[in-house]
């Protein structure tokens, strides 16, 4: 999920661990099943998805045009399945050792298109603040191609 933000941060146990100004909140979920080029599909998406405004007012900018960050951050409740029951099940997620390099291989990929990449601290309870830009929230899937 994106969401763009004039600005966002993410902290644990109180101190800042990622932070960026202008750009996009990619909240991060891994399911069975995900690839590297999973990752690689939208990382070379998130780059370049035109959603920030030009000089017209039209969304016609991506996060590159505008020179802005990208702050990843692991969110495996992306996956809760609430179909049945109460309480979410997670099985859909990916093992979280394989999550963690899936996510790192996004950022990776990010940061090669010459972004400003920060990320959460995978495993870590976070607490993210953010300030949405819009707002504007988008789901990505690289399963579904948007």
């Amino acid at each position: 999920m994106l969401q763009r933000v004039s600005e966002a941060a993410v902290m644990v146990d109180g101190v800042t661990v990622g932070s960026i100004g202008r750009g996009l909140l990619a909240l991060v979920g891994c399911g069975e099943g995900d690839t590297t080029a999973d990752a690689q599909y939208l990382a070379e998406k998130i780059a370049h998805l035109r959603i920030f405004e030009d000089d017209a007012g039209k969304m016609n900018l991506s996060v590159l045009d505008i020179g802005g960050g990208v702050l990843v951050v692991s969110q495996f409740t992306l996956y809760a399945d609430c179909r049945k029951g109460r309480r979410p099940s997670f099985t859909g997620a990916l093992a979280p050792e394989l999550a963690d390099t899936l996510i790192r291989e996004l950022a990776g990929q990010l940061a090669a298109t010459g972004l400003t990449v920060a990320q959460g601290s995978f495993g870590a309870k976070m607490a993210v603040f953010l300030v949405n830009d819009g707002p504007v929230t988008i789901l990505l899937d690289s399963k579904r191609g948007f």
